[in-house]
């Protein structure tokens, strides 16, 4: 295992190696070897034969939103909508050393990502399901996380930029209580992109991240794509096109699109503001998006993060 390093909350990496050893000794795998495959808010691990991932949260405090997730994703496994699974045998999640761990069957071994119209297919099927009322879901308001967002604005960003994007926030705020949706409110995935749509090590395309799902307007989950396409450039017309075709709805046409846009680049700029002060790439990303935010600048030269 990897040593050194902090990530978000100052979760260590020597911390989070501990509550690994632990937690796969109590359930009886293999923790020699396991990769670390990511630091942040959780710590990401896959196990040296290569079939589990282990995610172990900064703390236990947020282990009612770890056992949502548990349920969305046994819940979705009864459904047979295609989606990251649970190793199966094992009462989860576990609260280890003050941590809260949950165990998921490696999707792959070469990280593969699905295609578009794969993403706008499983995210129709998704919409279409009805959620039972044991899952609890939250109701999705973009607010709290702007809030956090900000509130997560530390040293390494300048006080005119932070003041800047708190305007920013309340107008936001406002226009998004304003909109008039015309897709059904129900179940989402919450952070559905193309970043979050696998391919199995069966060809079949999955979806993975399942910690936002909750139930709100299903305009949220076509966002990101648009976004990615109209103003990054990150998917291409014909692309986007084919999203748009099996899905069967472009959010693009209606009026509300651009304030949900300018919504989640918002969330996606103030979460690298969070990380601004302990990486260089990070702040420079920042500046860069927030003084494109501010000009009305090309998003084009935003770099994925």
């Amino acid at each position: 295992m990897a040593s050194g390093g902090t990530g978000e909350s100052g979760f260590t990496v020597e911390a989070a190696g501990r509550a690994l050893e632990a937690a796969c000794g109590d359930v009886g795998l293999d923790a020699a070897g396991a990769r670390l495959v990511r630091l942040g808010s959780n710590a990401v691990y896959a196990l040296a034969d290569g079939r589990v991932i282990v995610r172990i949260t900064a703390d236990a405090e947020e282990l009612a939103e770890v056992a949502r997730t548990v349920a969305v994703a046994r819940w979705l496994a009864e459904v047979h909508l295609p989606a990251n699974r649970l190793v199966s045998g094992i009462a989860q999640p576990r609260v280890v050393q003050g941590h809260a761990v949950t165990f998921w069957e490696s999707v792959q071994d070469d990280e593969e990502y699905a295609t578009l119209p794969e993403l706008a297919d499983l995210l129709k099927q998704l919409h279409w399901l009805d959620e039972p009322e044991a899952l609890a879901l939250p109701y999705f308001d973009p607010a709290p996380k702007v809030r956090a967002g900000l509130a997560g604005l530390g040293a390494g960003v300048r006080p005119e930029d932070a003041a800047f994007l708190c305007e920013r926030a309340d107008r936001l705020e406002k226009e998004y209580g304003r909109l008039d949706f015309v897709l059904p409110f129900g179940l989402i995935h919450g952070d559905a992109n193309i970043g979050n749509v696998l391919r199995n090590r069966a060809g079949r395309a999955v979806l993975i991240d399942l910690d936002d799902f909750a139930l709100a307007p299903r305009e949220w989950d076509l966002i990101q794509t648009a976004l990615f396409y109209d103003r990054f450039g990150w998917h291409t017309r014909a692309e986007y096109a084919s999203f748009v075709d099996h899905y069967g709805f472009d959010v693009m046409n209606w009026p509300g699109y651009e304030v949900l846009a300018d919504l989640r680049e918002l969330m996606m700029t103030l979460w690298l503001g969070g990380k601004a002060a302990a990486e260089p790439k990070a702040a420079e990303e920042f500046a860069r998006r927030v003084e494109s935010i501010r000009t009305g600048g090309d998003r084009h030269l935003w770099q994925p993060f």
